[in-house]
């Protein structure tokens, strides 16, 4: 039985948490209206906050709700900003005690994991066993069940308030899209009689999905004793013999069902680890190769002239524009998108943006390093290590500014109009 934790709540609800959960709430989003109202006059409402908490009248308020289609359809909830401070207070003191439990392979919201620690996970074991079974959970946020949430944050917090308060959110949940399972011994009335669903967008949401899918974790560790990787409901397993992994998704089908958890009927198969795998937004082929999937490529492209738009009505300003491109360009780059990035630059998608009196909005670069191989020297090679791995090879990297930029620079310089 794990160590359970009493007396923290007065470490949540106190003026100094608050105050500090405000400030960390509101980092990149001080611009956005509920947040620069709550800020003017930020003590005031952190003390009512405080004095809500510790009376026991705190309740969650109104989510704005927002309909997203791609990459798949689903409703992402914004919950108030008084209500995310709390949030963050209540995950400052929380979260560090369920992370003590939590496996080495579960990389979701995360300090120090994250999707690109996942894929070099992921990648290892492929390239060391011949088959995989990947798995993903059939609509797993509206698929939580409260009553068992509830059980699970029992197993280690022991203070009541604490407990009010965590309950006191699962309860404020908005209702999200049906999620019509049945399992063994539910009747007609089940489904209206167990509360389910987590708002997708609450920074609570992404802790109670660890903690929900935490006995999972440790079922597959220690009972199966498989190689193992989960990023939130996307999992994979591998083995060398595809019979196992049958036999290995069949148990893990039984144990989710007590849980009240379908896996994806078709979002789960067991392939051969030679063959491109499409995990966490990368195709990850064969020989430490990645690419972008043409889905991400061509939303990438359509948020691009959306932004440029933006910009040319005035209605963003440059550095915003540029720091949501390179947002994803800094993902790209964890692919072979030599290609990609040379197309947009050299394509003219920055001239509009670019000033002659500054720095180049953009500079192409290519190039590996001669290692061991010569293949290093290919500009689109990768060598596949894991994102921490440092070495002091010598190498070589080229860099050159897109004509386009050059040749208006060179203008601007020269006083032609």
């Amino acid at each position: 039985m794990p160590k359970r934790h009493a007396d923290l709540f007065a470490r949540i609800a106190n003026f100094t948490a608050l105050r500090e959960a405000a400030l960390e709430a509101a980092k990149g989003k001080r611009s956005k209206p509920g947040v620069a109202a709550f800020l003017i006059n930020m003590e005031p409402r952190l003390f009512a906050l405080e004095r809500a908490l510790l009376s026991g009248c705190w309740r969650s308020g109104s989510y704005t709700e927002i309909n997203i289609h791609e990459p798949k359809q689903r409703t992402v909830s914004a919950a108030p900003f008084r209500d995310r401070v709390v949030h963050h207070a209540l995950c400052a003191v929380v979260a560090p005690i369920f992370e003590q439990g939590f496996i080495f392979d579960s990389y979701a919201n995360r300090v120090g994991k994250g999707t690109h620690r996942a894929i070099a996970r992921f990648e290892q074991y492929r390239n060391r066993y011949k088959h995989v079974l990947r798995a993903d959970i059939y609509r797993y946020f509206p698929a939580i069940d409260h009553a068992i949430l509830k059980q699970d944050l029992r197993r280690r917090i022991a203070c009541p308030q604490t407990l009010w308060l965590l309950d006191t959110l699962i309860d404020g949940s908005n209702p999200q899209e049906p999620v019509y399972q049945v399992y063994p011994g539910d009747d007609l009335l089940t489904m209206a009689q167990r509360p389910r669903g987590l708002p997708i967008g609450n920074l609570t949401s992404q802790l109670f999905g660890n903690v929900y899918l935490d006995p999972l974790d440790h079922f597959v560790k220690e009972v199966l004793r498989a190689p193992y990787v989960r990023y939130v409901d996307d999992f994979a397993l591998f083995h060398d013999d595809p019979a196992v992994l049958a036999q290995w998704q069949a148990r893990i089908a039984q144990f989710l069902a007590v849980r009240r958890l379908s896996l994806h009927p078709h979002k789960t198969w067991i392939a051969s680890t030679q063959e491109p795998a499409t995990f966490l937004g990368l195709v990850l082929m064969p020989g430490g190769f990645r690419r972008l999937p043409e889905d991400n490529i061509r939303r990438f492209r359509n948020r691009l002239r959306g932004l440029r738009d933006q910009w040319q009505a005035g209605t963003l300003d440059r550095m915003t524009v540029l720091r949501r491109v390179f947002a994803w360009v800094a993902h790209a780059e964890h692919a072979n998108t030599w290609r990609l990035r040379h197309a947009i630059f050299y394509g003219g998608w920055f001239d509009p943006l670019w000033e002659p009196d500054g720095p180049p909005v953009a500079r192409v670069l290519r190039g590996g390093s001669w290692n061991n191989n010569n293949r290093n020297a290919h500009a689109a090679y990768r060598n596949n290590n894991s994102p921490d791995n440092r070495n002091n090879n010598y190498g070589f990297r080229l860099a050159s500014t897109p004509l386009r930029t050059r040749t208006a620079r060179a203008t601007a310089q020269a006083g032609v109009s």
